[in-house]
């Protein structure tokens, strides 16, 4: 089946290849002056890469999610696309950066009394997708995701794992190249977040570049990827090649000094 919708590409004109995908330096927000949600963040994500972000509830996951999806802008730091400050780019450089992306929220953020078709459809709809691209699109994504055939099923009427499963059809029908996912299996249970891994990866494979939010140690130690240490908004270690290990017993995994 040939797709009808291309993803504009992530690309910032006129910068050079050199640079990583995305570059934060020293980054802070803050949301309370004496809490930090992060405190002074550096890190370069490089096209292509499976990056896990691990941390603690409240460690400043979800925050550095945000920042990256350019929903929320640091009161600190700069953050770069491709070498270009998005602070300095223009609200449509904005909206074009934004649809090279998906997102997956842990509580799905569908509409429930709204059919998949049109949940799906929502996020080409508003980026100037026909109707004709966005019935092919959906039938598309929903047959990536196994659930072929349940287009005009309410959204609210599934189970957790395929509200789940149309979460992710709705990230990828845009063809996006960053994939943001925050924790995406912490309510699934073990046969449909083996799932949601399994498509994780398999959107990488294609060369897409997927940063997951996660506390899950069992899920960092079976798909191994490089993983960054959040603790208290701060970021407290790295793994290279996911023999991760954390000084916090509440993470029970090994950190590199940075």
């Amino acid at each position: 089946m040939k797709t009808l919708y291309t993803n504009p590409s992530i690309q910032v004109k006129g910068m050079a290849d050199e640079h990583p995908m995305i570059r934060l330096f020293r980054v802070s927000k803050f949301y309370k002056p004496e809490n930090p949600a992060l405190f002074d963040v550096s890190l370069d994500i490089d096209q292509g890469e499976f990056l896990y972000i691990a941390g603690a509830s409240g460690a400043g996951k979800s925050t550095l999610l945000n920042l990256l999806h350019l929903s929320e802008h640091p009161d600190t730091g700069t953050i770069q696309f491709n070498g270009h400050d998005v602070s300095s780019l223009k609200p449509s450089a904005v909206s074009v950066l934004r649809r090279s992306m998906g997102i997956i929220f842990q509580d799905f953020k569908l509409i429930d009394d709204l059919s998949v078709t049109a949940n799906i459809g929502l996020a080409l709809e508003v980026i100037g997708v026909s109707p004709s691209a966005i019935h092919q699109r959906v039938g598309e994504v929903l047959e990536e995701v196994g659930l072929a055939g349940i287009e005009n099923e309410l959204a609210g009427c599934l189970s957790g794992g395929e509200q789940q499963r149309v979460a992710i059809a709705r990230a990828l029908a845009p063809n996006p190249q960053l994939i943001l996912a925050d924790e995406p299996t912490g309510s699934l249970d073990t046969y449909s977040a083996n799932f949601v891994l399994d498509m994780l990866e398999s959107i990488h494979q294609r060369g897409a570049t997927v940063i997951v939010a996660t506390h899950d140690r069992m899920l960092m130690a079976a798909r191994p990827h490089r993983t960054l240490a959040l603790e208290n908004g701060k970021l407290v270690g790295f793994s290279r090649k996911g023999a991760f290990r954390s000084k916090d017993a509440k993470l029970n995994l090994t950190v590199e000094a940075i």
